[in-house]
């Protein structure tokens, strides 16, 4: 029963990936695709991927994070000034061969970290789409409509 269960979700996260790929080439991205929050949750928890918050220190510690996931920052500072180690950095806490999903507070610096992972040879790197806190409503405030958070996947704060 356990070895069935492990083949389904194997299968499943197979899937997700296979079909975030298939997206991506089609929408000519630079990078393996993205998947959406609830599916990179799935992935995290069946032990098929890593989650790296590319956030800085101060927007995890102040609006929160997902427990379990590995940080290392795109950006530093409030000018968020580019990382020039990410890539390094990465590939140091993840491995070169590992599934990677990037996660960031709307999917947009997740995107751009993707891509410089792939450029630098990482093929198995993700976005996950919507980011942390989703994207601006109406009212120009996150959290409202979609996003880690708003689908009420766990996180903590500090």
């Amino acid at each position: 029963m356990a070895v069935e269960l492990e083949e389904r979700v194997t299968q499943e996260s197979h899937e997700v990936l296979e079909a975030a790929r298939a997206a991506a080439a089609a929408n000519q991205l630079p990078y393996a695709g993205g998947v959406s929050p609830r599916d990179a949750f799935e992935l995290v928890e069946s032990g098929s991927a890593v989650l790296v918050d590319v956030r800085t220190t101060e927007e995890r510690k102040f609006v929160g994070y997902v427990p379990g996931s590995v940080h290392v920052a795109w950006a530093t500072g409030t000018s968020l000034t580019r990382n020039p180690r990410f890539v390094r950095e990465l590939e140091a806490k993840t491995g070169k061969d590992a599934i990677v999903l990037l996660l960031c507070r709307s999917g947009n610096r997740s995107a751009l970290a993707a891509e410089a992972a792939a450029k630098a040879g990482l093929t198995q790197v993700f976005n996950v789409l919507e980011g942390f806190e989703g994207q601006l409503d109406s009212q120009q405030q996150r959290g409202a409509q979609d996003g880690w958070r708003f689908q009420g996947l766990p996180w903590i704060q500090d």
